[in-house]
C-alpha cells in the first residue's frame, strides 16, 4: 500500500470512531449533523405528520396565520417606521399561538411589533425565507408563499430551516454575537432523543453540549458569576424557551427565580413524532 492509500485509510478510520462526548456518533456523522442537519445522509430526519399534530407547532401556525392576514389583505403597510401596523400585532397575538411573560405579566405593553419577540421573529423568517417581500413600505406575498401555504409539512421544513440555519439566535439576548446552542442544535435533537422520556435539568443538557463543543468555553464573561453559568444559562433560554418549543417538542418546568432557579425539560409525544434520531452507525470494538 503506498502512502497516500495509507494515509486516506488512515483518517477514514479515525473519522468513523465512536466518540463518547458525540453520545457515540463519529467525527464523519457529526460533520452530517452540523452541516447537512436534515439531509438524506444526516441521522436527523424530519416526518411527516397528520393534519391534527401540525395544529400543535406554535411557531408554524403563528407563521401561517401571519402569511393568511397578508393574503386577506393582499399588502399590508407597514409604519413610518418599517413596522406591522398596532391592529395587527393585537390580531395576531390574540391568536394565543405563543405568549410572552412579560406581555401577559403587564411589563411591557403589546402597542407595537417591537414588543412581541414571536411575533418579530415571525415576520423575520417570513422574510429570510422568501415566503414575504417588502417593497414601498408595504408586506405582500411572493409567488413561493402560494406554493407553501398550501403544505404544511414543506412549509414546517422551510421555516426550521430558516429557523435553525439563517436566522441569528444571538438576536433576542444579551448574550453576545456567539454561536451557542444555535451550533449543533441537531445535536441537541439527538440529546432530547435519547433522554427525553424523563424530566431531566436544563443543566444536565447544557453540559452533554459543552462537553461535545469545549470551544465555548473559553468565552470571557464579566456580568456572571461563573461563565458555566452564562453559557448554560444562554445555551438553555435559545434552545429550550426560544427554539424547541416554539415547535411543541417539549415541555418546560421552571422551579425558583434568578439564580437559585432550576429548570426540567422533557420532550412531548410530538418530539417523537416529528423528529427521527437514527443511532450512530459504528462504535468501537
Amino acid at each position: 500500500m503506498d502512502i497516500q492509500k495509507y494515509a486516506e485509510q488512515f483518517m477514514q478510520e479515525r473519522n468513523s470512531r465512536s466518540i463518547p462526548e458525540f453520545e457515540g456518533y463519529s467525527p464523519t456523522e457529526m460533520h452530517q449533523i452540523l452541516h447537512f442537519t436534515f439531509e438524506a445522509q444526516s441521522p436527523l430526519k424530519i416526518q411527516k405528520l397528520n393534519a391534527e399534530d401540525y395544529e400543535k407547532i406554535p411557531l408554524l401556525n403563528l407563521v401561517k396565520f401571519l402569511l393568511q392576514l397578508i393574503e386577506k389583505n393582499k399588502e399590508i403597510k407597514l409604519t413610518e417606521k418599517g413596522f406591522l401596523p398596532t391592529k395587527f400585532v393585537f390580531e395576531i397575538y390574540n391568536q394565543g399561538f405563543l405568549k410572552e411573560d412579560h406581555i401577559e405579566k403587564g411589563i411591557v405593553k403589546l402597542n407595537k411589533e417591537l414588543n412581541s419577540m414571536t411575533i418579530r421573529l415571525s415576520r423575520f423568517l417570513l422574510e429570510i425565507s422568501g415566503l414575504v417581500k417588502k417593497r414601498n413600505g408595504k408586506l405582500s406575498l411572493t409567488q413561493k408563499a402560494k406554493e407553501f401555504q398550501e403544505d404544511n409539512h414543506k412549509l414546517l421544513l422551510l421555516i426550521l430551516e430558516t429557523f435553525s440555519k439563517k436566522f441569528n439566535w444571538a438576536y433576542f439576548d444579551g448574550y453576545g454575537e456567539n454561536q451557542i446552542g444555535q451550533l449543533g442544535f441537531g445535536f441537541s435533537m439527538i440529546l432530547l432523543s435519547k433522554y427525553g422520556n424523563e424530566k431531566q435539568l436544563a443543566t444536565f443538557y447544557a453540559t452533554k453540549y459543552f462537553n461535545a463543543f469545549p470551544q465555548f468555553l473559553e468565552l470571557k464573561v464579566s456580568e456572571y458569576e461563573t461563565v458555566e453559568r452564562f453559557i448554560s444559562d444562554c445555551y438553555s433560554i435559545r434552545t429550550f424557551d426560544r427554539f424547541f418549543d416554539y415547535f411543541g417538542v417539549i415541555n418546560i418546568e421552571t422551579i425558583g427565580l434568578g439564580f437559585n432557579r432550576v429548570t426540567y425539560i422533557s420532550k412531548t409525544n410530538l418530539f417523537d413524532k416529528l423528529i427521527k434520531c437514527e443511532p450512530p452507525k459504528r462504535i468501537n470494538k
